[in-house]
């Protein structure tokens, strides 16, 4: 490793980024021929993406032998030593906000939380303020060290506004990444695990079973449907569920319910609560895909059908994650109870 000075960047091992210092490294034999952006991602390691390398480069953040390049796509010859700035990371867009948060865990890399129902994840129309990401720039602070060169959380999976429990967010470009993948595989290829408790219309035929019914847009365009596999918006989407108690079964003077489990092989927008309704057992509270079913509150018993009526939410709740640690590669295992609103529900339909 050479000496340090202003005149001579020092040549460091991938990884070891100094925001505002530049970061040298010499293409060997193997790069001749290579695109930059190819060869830059495989060269500084892992924990920075290629699409985060293309951003840097267009920034002009990348030099070869000393001067800048923005050409993503320039070939690469032997021996050429490319200099990488690692800008510092920008304020982020969102504000801080003091919004209290259930911390499951926390550490350099990632937050895990216990969500609770009513809290939009991420900014957006009609909810600028008051999210998650505001809850989370306030709560982390300077610990967020950047998420594409701006210093933000870097949500890698959410969950409806109301739709409450665990869930992991990454601090770094590393976990953001490492994370990323981990979800867009949905568990298939590693460790990643997700499970959801949801209180349904009805009782499944089976204790158990796969739904496996493609995902688009419905006629409103806003909320989602099950459509043809061959539309252009379809998209493929697995939910396996597990019937874990029944309610009212066997008597026939009431609407009967149950507590079900959900894992999902794919992660489409509502996606467990478009495949329960097309089954016919729609979650109970769900305003956008149970409409058909609010007349069942009617064949309940009084005290029941008032708390249905009562609960303002769709019954569903995210109560498992588990994932392995991007930075210490450990298996970390998260749990958060089913919060007080719906397990009150829960124990009316026990009653049955």
């Amino acid at each position: 490793m050479s000496a340090h000075n202003e005149e001579t960047p020092e040549l460091i091992e991938a990884g070891q980024f100094i925001e505002g210092a530049p970061t040298v490294l010499e293409a060997g034999a193997e790069a001749a021929g290579q695109r930059l952006d190819q060869w830059l991602a495989g060269a500084l390691g892992p924990d920075m993406s290629r699409s985060r390398v293309q951003m840097l480069i267009k920034q002009g953040a990348v030099s070869i032998d000393g001067k800048p390049v923005d050409e993503t796509k320039r070939k690469m010859s032997a021996g050429e030593r490319v200099s990488v700035v690692m800008p510092e990371p920008e304020p982020a867009e969102p504000q801080g906000e003091a919004i209290a948060l259930d911390v499951l865990y926390e550490d350099d890399e990632l937050i895990v939380i216990n969500k609770p129902a009513g809290l939009v994840v991420h900014p957006g129309a009609g909810n600028w303020t008051g999210t998650l990401v505001n809850a989370l720039i306030h709560h982390c602070g300077d610990s967020l060290s950047g998420i594409g060169g701006v210093r933000r959380p870097g949500i890698v999976h959410r969950l409806d506004k109301e739709t409450s429990g665990v869930m992991v967010v990454a601090k770094t470009d590393r976990a953001h990444k490492a994370l990323s993948e981990a979800f867009a595989d949905h568990g298939r290829t590693g460790d990643l695990e997700r499970a959801y408790l949801v209180l349904v219309w009805g009782i499944p035929p089976r204790p158990t079973g796969t739904v496996d019914a493609p995902l688009g847009r419905a006629a409103d365009r806003v909320r989602r449907a099950v459509v043809p596999e061959g539309r252009d918006d379809a998209r493929h989407a697995v939910t396996n569920f597990t019937v874990k108690e029944r309610f009212g079964e066997g008597q026939q003077a009431f609407a009967t319910a149950s507590l079900v489990e959900c894992r999902l092989e794919t992660g489409r927008t509502h996606q467990i609560r478009v495949h329960m309704a097309h089954i016919g057992h729609p979650v109970i509270g769900d305003p956008d895909y149970g409409q058909a079913f609010r007349t069942k509150a009617n064949r309940l018993p009084e005290l029941l059908k008032g708390q249905v009526k009562a609960f303002s939410r769709q019954a569903l709740h995210a109560w498992l994650l588990a994932f392995r640690h991007p930075a210490t590669h450990l298996s970390m295992r998260f749990e958060a109870p089913i919060p007080g609103d719906m397990e009150e529900l829960v124990g009316g339909f026990r009653k049955l």
